[in-house]
């Protein structure tokens, strides 16, 4: 049997003076895709580290890799404020500018590849970057993943820090990133949920790219939430939510999921898993979360 072979290309995207860095991987030589994927990193990293993660002997790091395997075409964007986008203007690089970047991002995607629609998935603020743009964008999204989501951010313990913390700070503001802060991340709920080699070179591919990251995000989250209708959101949707996960509490995402309209709806509790669901040691099933819900077949009869 012939090895599948993974192929990766740099495009861009340009958006009101912006530009945008998008990164494709899919299989080599394939005709017919199973769908087109998008992806929406968080807010202190950007988008290759968080999903085309490269460990040195370890084929299991990259979801970029994962998804193309089973035959999808698969995108990740860099907002404005991060990587190799632009990140020299003083703008507030927030949720709704980050579904603004993803609108600019779908629109290249499409006359790159020609994909009528799109499935989403985001992490953490890109879950509700995504919410926002599927809200808006309905028919550009056939279906949507949100992982380490917060609708209302009540009863979140990390969000209740921040907001002593970032009570006050100008939106357009800028705060340093280093890899202490990176790791820093996969202890603050439960240690013990990632290796010390994953968080390692996340932590080094996350500062290769940025020594510092926009506030915009942290800021919406602490003084604006909800910022997304889940009323308004009429796509299906799965949540993902990890059993240690310090920002997005049961009841919250429960009453979210709630007021969906589409009967296409899942909630995932992924056991073992915090906050950062995709360099941890079950990310596996995150992994497979994914692939299972894009993969899923539309419904025949509708009632």
């Amino acid at each position: 049997m012939a090895r599948t072979v993974i192929e990766g290309s740099e495009h861009w995207a340009r958006r009101e003076g912006a530009d945008l860095y998008l990164w494709r991987k899919r299989q080599k030589g394939l005709r017919a895709a199973k769908g087109t994927v998008l992806l929406a990193h968080g807010s202190s990293m950007a988008s290759t580290p968080s999903f085309d993660l490269q460990v040195k002997g370890r084929s299991d790091t990259s979801l970029m890799d994962h998804l193309a395997r089973s035959g999808f075409d698969v995108w990740c964007v860099d907002f404005e404020g991060y990587g190799r986008s632009t990140k020299d203007r003083p703008v507030h690089a927030g949720i709704e500018r980050g579904a603004d970047d993803l609108l600019a991002a779908a629109k290249a995607i499409r006359r790159v590849s020609g994909a009528r629609d799109f499935m989403l998935y985001g992490i953490s603020s890109g879950a509700l970057r995504a919410a926002l743009f599927a809200q808006r964008n309905p028919r550009l999204v056939r279906r949507l993943v949100l992982d380490a989501f917060v609708w209302t951010g009540e009863g979140s313990p990390t969000l209740a820090e921040r907001r002593k913390r970032f009570a006050g700070v100008a939106p357009e503001s800028r705060r340093p990133v280093n890899p202490a802060f990176v790791e820093s991340i996969f202890t603050r709920d439960h240690p013990g949920t990632a290796e010390k080699q994953i968080v390692q070179a996340f932590a080094r591919a996350v500062c290769e790219l940025d020594d510092s990251i926009p506030n915009g995000t942290y800021i919406d989250m602490c003084e604006r939430l909800p910022l997304v209708e889940p009323e308004k959101i009429c796509v299906p949707v799965l949540i993902t939510r990890g059993e240690f996960d310090g920002i997005a509490s049961f009841e919250d995402i429960l009453e979210f999921f709630r007021r969906l309209p589409n009967p296409d709806k899942q909630i995932a509790v992924m056991p073992g898993i915090a906050h950062a669901s995709l360099q941890e040691k079950n990310r596996m099933i995150v992994f497979h979360h994914i692939e299972r819900f894009f993969g899923q077949p539309g419904s025949v009869y509708k009632g």
